[in-house]
């Protein structure tokens, strides 16, 4: 098939999908990737083909949806929100969770992947700010729709350059080598990973950090972003904070968030009687 082919038919099947086609012109080249694979393995023609056989066969929309994952991810990605999350947001949430009487900060990696940003929290955590907490713990929660990458996440080991954007003291205190690839040392493995689409559940519970980041705002359609995202909100703590990517924007109706002062892509939930639409 060629590019142009591809683009047209994701263009008319991301709607059926809801999803949009600006998050995936970029990564576009993949998922055409898997349809032609898709296509030899159905033994079809061309993508006209694939179109009545979508209509005939109802269950291939979910083998089409899994085809539009994009599954990319890496330790300490875009790290001046790391920076922000070790400097300002966490110590923030701490002190209020200690105040409030609670003995663990609450948090959830949303679309996680194979585990690189859940442990990059944990390791921020142990290493750098546990010890001006001693009587606070963290509970981190990490989803994903995808079991094998969940698999992945479980396991904890990775290639050397999913990891290149770690502080060296952070990489030598908390990986050890295991043949070709780095492994998450045994301390720092106490995440609980659940397969789940976030599309239809969630974690339970309240949490006191989210970050959903590269997903929902990215591929979904504004509509389902909108209906995700209070979702996700709901289960964050009034003060709170909300992490999505640099490059998203919040749905305009989530009024009771308000931008993190001095960072990016980090917002607080607020107060209920402070709460107002976001300018």
């Amino acid at each position: 098939m060629t590019d142009s082919e591809c683009t047209g038919f994701l263009q008319a099947a991301l709607y059926r999908l809801r999803l949009r086609w600006p998050g995936f012109r970029k990564v576009r080249r993949l998922v055409c990737k898997r349809l032609a694979r898709r296509l030899r393995e159905l033994g079809l023609p061309d993508l006209a083909a694939y179109r009545v056989y979508l209509e005939g066969n109802p269950g291939e929309w979910d083998v089409l949806d899994a085809f539009c994952r994009i599954p990319i991810s890496r330790f300490y990605r875009d790290r001046e929100v790391f920076a922000s999350l070790e400097q300002d947001v966490l110590p923030a949430l701490a002190r209020a969770s200690v105040a409030a009487g609670r003995t663990e900060l609450a948090c959830w990696s949303a679309c996680c992947a194979s585990g690189e940003e859940p442990y990059t929290l944990a390791l921020l955590w142990r290493l750098r700010l546990q010890s001006r907490f001693p009587g606070l713990g963290c509970r981190i929660v990490a989803s994903d729709i995808e079991e094998h990458l969940l698999e992945r996440a479980r396991i904890g080991c990775y290639r050397a350059s999913s990891l290149e954007a770690l502080p060296p003291e952070i990489l030598a205190k908390a990986f050890a080598q295991r043949g070709e690839e780095l492994c998450v040392r045994d301390a720092f493995r106490a995440i609980e990973f659940l397969q789940q689409d976030i599309r239809r559940a969630m974690p339970e519970g309240k949490f006191d950090l989210i970050l959903c980041r590269n997903a929902v705002l990215t591929y979904f359609e504004p509509a389902l972003q909108d209906e995700v995202m209070r979702g996700v909100v709901a289960r964050l703590r009034p003060g709170g904070a909300l992490v999505v990517g640099i490059h998203e924007s919040l749905p305009g109706s989530l009024s009771d968030l308000a931008p993190w002062d001095r960072t990016r892509a980090i917002y607080r939930k607020l107060q209920p009687e402070t709460a107002s639409p976001r300018r």
